[in-house]
């Protein structure tokens, strides 16, 4: 089948569409009923990007740069710290599966997604620096709704404490306040009151 034609993008479009059927590795081993899947993270990213008010950054850059981020774990799965697989393995892995990807797509398409995937892999710009902390921080949002659904306030503390000190962005750290004074005062109201 010849790269860049329709049969290559339906082929590719299938294959990123596993992506609603990988769930997120970190929620399964917590066992969190109904994890939410990989592509239900990336898009909620991608709407936080749209809301930035930063005229600094270029915003259409950043929502392409959420859809992308995670799109090689539909080949090689959803990697979480607990699995023990070296930062330069996941690299790899996942680098492999953006050309395996980008392979059924035209020159420029491939070009295009390689190039974004790689900035945010490295971090290279402002905008890739920004896009990180909104998958950090669409994390922990993520972590509060699950203590909220499941009645289990401060159950997913160590998703908190994997993010401690990673939030620089002025409008994230807003967020992130927000989300950590609702929160506890939700894990503050199920503590029993000291006598």
């Amino acid at each position: 089948m010849a790269a860049g034609g329709v049969a290559g993008l339906l082929q590719f479009l299938r294959l990123v569409g596993q992506l609603k059927r990988v769930p997120r590795t970190g929620w399964v081993y917590r066992n969190v009923e109904k994890p939410e899947s990989v592509s239900d993270h990336m898009y909620r990213m991608a709407v936080m990007a749209l809301m930035t008010k930063d005229k600094s950054l270029n915003k259409d850059r950043c929502i392409r740069l959420a859809l992308v981020h995670d799109m090689a774990e539909c080949i090689v799965g959803d990697i979480a710290p607990a699995d023990n697989i070296s930062k330069e393995e996941k690299h790899r892995r996942e680098e492999a599966a953006v050309q395996q990807l980008t392979q059924l797509l035209s020159e420029d398409l491939r070009k295009e997604i390689c190039e974004l995937w790689e900035e945010y892999e490295n971090q290279s710009t402002a905008e890739a620096k920004f896009v990180k902390q909104l998958d950090q921080c669409e994390m922990i949002l993520q972590a509060f709704e699950y203590e909220e659904l499941e009645k289990a306030p401060g159950r997913l503390q160590d998703f908190y404490d994997s993010t401690a000190g990673k939030f620089v962005h002025p409008e994230i750290l807003q967020l992130v306040s927000v989300i950590n004074t609702e929160r506890n005062q939700k894990i503050a109201a199920t503590c029993p009151p000291h006598s």
